[in-house]
Parts: structure tokens; sequence; C-alpha cells
């Protein structure tokens, strides 16, 4: 049995070292993608977890495979097509220091997945099923996220979702807006940014946490505020939390994710529905994830910033 299975992107992340001066930056590659960051926290955490997703028949597809398999996560739905190259972000740095975001993605292999590509059992044998906006910019991956998604719905699974907005991925900022609002009518539980939130609603995190709860039926939120934290929110109650400690941040690419991931993998050692976690879990389930994510920006990269266990629970004095 599976714990998590994932649905969507799997990418290489250049991150910049730094820049020349004309501009140029010197960029080191990294495991990327969205799920596999919130995956590979779910394992380091105790979960077991396996990815549905395409990758190319190259350098680049074959060494995400390989450092998924090392991270423990199931790689068997992950089809390998040769017509196609596995996709490539690159992270750059305005002046003010905010990432900037470009995509070799036209198309990129993770695109081009189809509904007949799936190993359903992936789905089958998971309590909880994973997805994301990445694999709803486009056709084919557009409707085979949505099959996958009515798949596991129909099979009672627990649904999670992850907005994650990307504006370069789409050609109209209000067909990201719809898709979006698609997948919160599917979910559970929603990892949500405050950007995110403004983006959709233009509200701020308490009153974007109560529409969800009110206009979309999720069972429970987390709305994630970068370095204040996480607002979190179900019908029981509410409230905030952070990581506190000292930080060196180097690197911020996957934290959002792993945040995801890391309370998701407290969610399932409760063992409760969302929407019956007292403000207490919760809170306990949130602050685990804030200190997760909040120390993984200490490294470059998402899977492989994802810290220990023991080194989380420390850094949260237990």
């Amino acid at each position: 049995m599976l714990d998590v299975t994932a649905l969507g992107e799997l990418l290489i992340d250049f991150a910049t070292q730094s820049t020349d001066g004309a501009g140029y930056p010197t960029m080191a590659a990294h495991p990327g993608g969205a799920p596999g960051n919130f995956l590979a926290a779910l394992n380091q955490y105790g979960a077991k977890t396996a990815f549905l997703g395409k990758v190319g028949d190259d350098a680049f597809g074959r060494l995400l495979l390989g450092t998924l398999r090392e991270a423990g996560i199931a790689t068997g739905g992950i089809v390998r097509d040769p017509r196609y190259f596995t996709t490539l972000a690159f992270v750059t740095f305005d002046p003010s220091g905010d990432r900037q975001f470009s995509f070799a993605r036209k198309p990129g292999a993770d695109t081009m997945l189809t509904f007949e590509e799936l190993d359903l059992s992936l789905i089958d044998q998971a309590r909880v099923f994973h997805f994301g906006t990445l694999s709803l910019t486009g056709e084919p991956v557009r409707t085979t996220t949505q099959k996958a998604v009515a798949y596991a719905r129909e099979r009672g699974k627990l649904l999670t979702f992850d907005p994650n907005l990307r504006l370069p991925l789409w050609d109209d900022p209000e067909e990201a807006k719809a898709q979006i609002l698609w997948g919160l009518e599917q979910a559970d539980v929603v990892k949500i940014s405050l950007e995110e939130v403004e983006f959709l609603w233009g509200l701020d995190e308490k009153a974007g946490g109560e529409k969800l709860l009110t206009d979309y039926g999720v069972q429970l939120a987390f709305v994630t505020l970068g370095a204040d934290g996480c607002y979190y929110v179900n019908q029981n109650g509410s409230g905030y939390t952070n990581y506190t400690g000292p930080l060196r941040v180097v690197d911020t690419t996957g934290a959002g994710d792993i945040f995801g991931g890391s309370a998701v993998s407290q969610l399932l050692r409760l063992g409760k529905a969302p929407a019956a976690l007292t403000v207490e879990e919760m809170h306990q389930a949130a602050t685990f994830a804030c200190t997760a994510a909040s120390l993984s920006t200490q490294y470059f990269g998402g899977i492989s910033s994802v810290q220990p266990e023991e080194v989380v629970r420390a850094a949260m004095g237990r």
C-alpha cells in the first residue's frame, strides 16, 4: 500500500549561483518540480509515495528518475518518452532579490502525459492523491489530470492540491485563475500562498481561508505567508504559526512544496479526517511544516534540501 500518489511535473531547476558583469548567470542544476519536492518531504518523514508523470528519455530524465529512487519514491508510474525533452526551469533574481522563472517547456515531456499512460493501480493503492496546476496549463496533460482526479474521487481518496501559480507558463492569467478554481473545487486539503489568495480574490489570509471552506468545500487550508509562517483553518478553528529559530536563507526554491509534503505527513500520522482536526493538532502539523520548509531554504534545490526529521524536531525544540 501507498500513502500518497502525486501526478505532475518533474523537471530540472537551474538556480543562479552568481552573475557576471554583463548580467549572465552561472547556474547549478537541481532536481525539482513541485510534486517531486512534495513527495520527497513525505518520504523523508515516513510516508510511502509514488509519482505519475513523464520525462524525456534523455540525460536529465534519467538523472531525475535516479534522484527519486534514492529518495524512496516509487518511479514505476513515470514514463520515459524519447519524443520530448525533460522540462527545464531557470531561476534568476531581479535587483530586489525576487525570483523570476523562465521555462524550457514548449512542450516539455511532462505536458505530454496522456491518461492511457497512467498506472492507475498507483492511485488505487494510495490513501491520498495529490495534484497541482502546472499539469493544468495545457493539453494533453490537463485532461489527464482531470480524469485522474475524477478517478481518485470516485474511489474515495483524500485529495490534496497546490495552486503553485507560475504565470509565465500560462497564455492568459484568467485561464490560470479558472484552472486554479477548478482544482480548489476538487480538493479536501489545500496548501495555498497568500500571493495566490490575493491573485484569485484580492483577500487576506483569513478571508481567503474562510472562502476556501465555505465556497469550495475544502476541509483544511494552509495559507503560507513566506517568512511570516502560515495561517491554518478548518471548521474547528484557525491560527498562526512560524519558525522563529536562526536561519541563513540561500534558496527558497521548493520551500512551499516541502511545507505541503511535511504538513500532509503529519496529517497521515494523526489518521483523522482533515475537518476533524483540533486547533492544537493543526498547529502542531503546521509548525512542523513551517520548520521543515524554513530549514530547507538554507540549502540549494528542492528535493535535495529536505532535512531529516530529527533535525526538524531539534529545531522545534522537541
